[in-house]
Formats: structure tokens, C-alpha cells, sequence
């Protein structure tokens, strides 16, 4: 029973509810507060990151050097504020301790979002790796442009000079960078393979050809170089490469090519650019712009000597495309284009032989010499070799020989009466 006027009688008011003496604690609301506010800031603050580094993803594709800076700065700033409130978090809270089921879910969170801050963090500093390579290579590459567009320019003035263009270059794109061209005795090498496998290539519809006329392919070989004993009938279509190179390679070894009017003297240097100015164009561009050109006095020169008179009028059963010729133009039938890309091949090489100081000599093979590992290379390779034959001798050369300076492209020939395993 309690007792009037007692100190628990005071803790009951009229309607019998107990009133306490001292308000409650209000640090714990406060702190329940501020451990909410908290927690939203750190969701807002992730939000903002994962929106930052999508940003930063997407100015990578394409590449936007500017849009780069600018989402990074966006992630540098977002982190900076998950790290102050991480700071405040600690100093508030140095020794966290779980009181209740609710705080130890909120700890397990802020656990997952701090090590998600740390993937984000790893992610940032190697998109700042590579967006630091970017830069570093673009800037080399503009360096690179910068100097291929000097040494257009340098190259257009000095072939006008030459007479070689006749009018201004458009623009474009696949345009050739000519700073990635150097004078190498690789560059003639290669130059080399490629005039073999361009007379390779047109001697195919030239033989071509010459079946839908109705020709005697034997004896056609036969009368090109007599008494060579093949191993297959096959090996015939040699017969016709070593044709084709006698006639291209006439006037090699001389700085006109043998070609009328053309008694200039031209330095090294106006060779190479002559190489490079033909060596990324269709031939036929080159010819539509200047027809009279020494490239284009080339080309007609060496149809009128490669398709023999007899040959063209039995190929076409007329003389209009010779005569179109021989008045100064080059048609754009399929095989005078055929032979057009023949054409440039060996007007490159003799261009880029002559490129060279001391410049690069030819030399030929002739029939019946004997095999020399050295300076020549037989075309076919599989040739079975019986002891006591005699030494392999030469029927036909395919393809001259080159010296560049102390060094010795082989020639290429075939060798008559070997045997050949299958």
C-alpha cells in the first residue's frame, strides 16, 4: 500500500500513469539519428560513384580524352566524401560494438560498401593508367602525322618539279604515309618478290589467252628457248615467265629504261620519290593524270615489245587496242589492266635500284650454265639428285639476279633434265 504524500505516490498522476522525474536520455535518440543520417549519406554518396565511374566507362568508348578528366574529377570528388565520412564514422565510433541485431546489419554494410569503394578505387587508378598511355600515344602519333604531312608536302613540290604531277592532290584518308617508307635493302627485296609474282600472275591469261586462239603451247615454249628438256609438261609455263622477263627487263641495267626522250640525269633521291609517288596508286590513276608521262611512255613502250603484233591479232581478231596504243592511250580492257600491274612492278624495281648509292646492278643467267647455290635458285624445288650425275645445268633463267651493295639477290631458274619427286 502506498502511502500519502510518499515519493512513490509523486511518480503517479491523476490518471494513474507513472511520470518520470528526469527526461530521457536525449544523446540516444540524437545518436540513433545520427547513425541513420549517416548511413543515407554513404548510399547517396555510392550512388553518385556508381553513376561517376559509368561515366567514366562511357568516355573510353569512344575515346574522349575531355570527358575523361571530367568523370574522373566526378569519382576523385565522390570518394573524397565516402573517405570524410569513413573519418568521421571512426572518430565518433572508435570501437564499434554491435548492441543489437539492427547494428550489426548496419556494420555488415558499411563493411560491404568500404570494400566496394575499394574495387572502385582499384578500377579508377588503372583507368588513370591507361588514360595517361592514351595521351602518351596520341601525342606520339600527331608528332608522327605532323611529319608525314612535311614530307608530302616536300615530296608533291619536288614531283611537279619532275613533271610526274600535273595537278593538285585531293585529300583523302588513305592517303600513303610516307614517313613509314624507308630506302632498306629489305624494300628492294620485297620489291623483287613482288615483280616475280606480278609476271607469274600475267602470264596466266596470257596463256590463257593463247589456248582460246588455238595456239601449240609446246611448240609456242619450244620457240621461246629450244632444246629444254622439262620434267612435267607443266613446267612449260616457265617457258612463258622467262619470255615475259626478257621483254620487261630489257633496258634495265640502264637509267632511262631504255625509254625514248628520256635522257635527264636524275639524282637518288627524285628516284625514291618517283617510287613512292606510284607505289600506293592504281597504275591506270596514275595514267589517266599524266599519259605522257615517263611512267605511261613506259607502260606503252613494253606492250608493243611483250604482245607481239601476230599474238594481239589472234588474242582479239583485231588491231584497235595495239593502235589505241601506239596513238598514246592505255584502254581499260581487262588485260591491258592485267598488264598494267606487271608494268608498275617493274617500273618500281628499276625506281628503287636506282634509289640506292652505289645502285642496285642486274645480272642474268644464260642457258647452260651450271647450278651455283650462290647466285642462283631454282624454281622448282623438290629435284631428286642421283650420285655421279652430272652437274645440274640451267634451261631457262625466270627471273634476273640483283647485287646491293656487298650483298647477292639470287636469280631464279629452271633446270633442264633433273628429276622431280612427286
Amino acid at each position: 500500500m502506498i502511502r500519502p504524500g510518499s515519493k512513490e505516490s509523486q511518480n503517479y498522476d491523476n490518471n494513474n500513469q507513472k511520470v518520470h522525474p528526469q527526461p530521457i536520455d536525449e544523446n540516444m535518440n540524437q545518436n540513433g539519428d545520427s547513425m541513420d543520417t549517416m548511413i543515407g549519406r554513404i548510399f547517396n554518396n555510392i550512388s553518385s560513384l556508381k553513376s561517376a565511374y559509368i561515366q567514366l566507362q562511357e568516355a573510353h568508348t569512344p575515346y574522349d580524352p575531355d570527358k575523361i578528366q571530367e568523370a574522373d574529377k566526378l569519382v576523385i570528388e565522390e570518394l573524397t566524401k565516402l573517405s570524410e565520412l569513413k573519418h568521421a564514422y571512426r572518430e565518433k565510433n572508435p570501437k564499434p560494438v554491435a548492441a543489437s541485431p539492427q547494428d550489426s546489419r548496419l556494420l555488415s554494410e558499411i563493411q560491404e560498401q568500404q570494400n566496394l569503394l575499394k574495387t572502385y578505387e582499384v578500377m579508377v587508378k588503372k583507368f588513370q593508367s591507361q588514360t595517361q598511355t592514351r595521351d602518351t600515344e596520341i601525342t606520339h602519333l600527331q608528332q608522327q602525322i605532323d611529319e608525314a604531312k612535311l614530307r608530302k608536302s616536300k615530296l608533291e613540290k619536288k614531283l611537279k618539279q619532275r613533271g610526274l604531277l600535273n595537278k593538285e592532290p585531293e585529300e583523302s584518308d588513305e592517303e600513303e604515309n610516307y614517313f613509314s617508307i624507308e630506302l632498306t635493302p629489305s624494300l628492294f627485296t620485297s620489291a623483287v618478290d613482288n615483280a616475280y609474282q606480278s609476271m607469274h600472275d600475267f602470264s596466266k591469261p596470257l596463256i590463257n589467252m593463247m589456248k582460246a586462239a588455238g595456239w601449240d603451247l609446246d611448240a609456242a615454249a619450244n620457240a621461246i628457248e629450244p632444246a629444254v628438256v622439262y620434267t612435267r609438261r607443266a613446267h612449260k609455263k616457265y617457258a612463258f615467265e622467262s619470255y615475259i622477263c626478257q621483254k620487261m627487263f630489257s633496258g634495265f641495267q640502264e637509267e632511262s629504261f631504255s625509254i625514248k626522250d628520256s635522257n635527264i640525269s636524275v639524282s637518288n633521291e627524285a628516284f625514291f620519290h618517283q617510287f613512292l609517288a606510284v607505289r600506293a596508286m592504281d597504275p591506270l590513276d596514275v595514267l589517266s593524270q599524266n599519259p605522257d608521262s615517263i611512267f605511261g611512255k613506259f607502260c606503252r613502250s613494253k606492250y608493243l615489245l611483250l604482245v607481239h603484233p601476230k599474238m594481239e591479232g589472234s588474242f582479239f581478231g583485231n588491231m584497235d587496242q595495239r593502235n589505241y596504243v601506239m596513238s598514246g592511250g592505255h584502254p581499260r580492257t581487262p588485260f591491258y589492266q592485267a598488264f598494267l600491274k606487271l608494268a608498275k612492278s617493274i617500273w618500281l624495281l628499276h625506281r628503287l635500284a636506282y634509289s640506292f648509292d652505289p645502285k642496285v646492278k642486274v645480272f642474268q643467267v644464260k642457258k647452260g650454265s651450271e647450278l651455283s647455290d650462290i647466285h642462283m635458285d631454282s624454281v622448282v624445288k623438290n629435284i631428286i639428285l642421283d650420285e655421279g650425275a652430272e652437274r645440274l645445268k640451267v634451261g631457262l633463267m625466270v627471273m634476273p639476279g640483283f647485287l646491293i651493295g656487298n650483298s647477292i639477290i639470287q636469280s631464279r631458274v629452271y633446270l633442264s633434265g633433273v628429276k622431280c619427286a612427286d
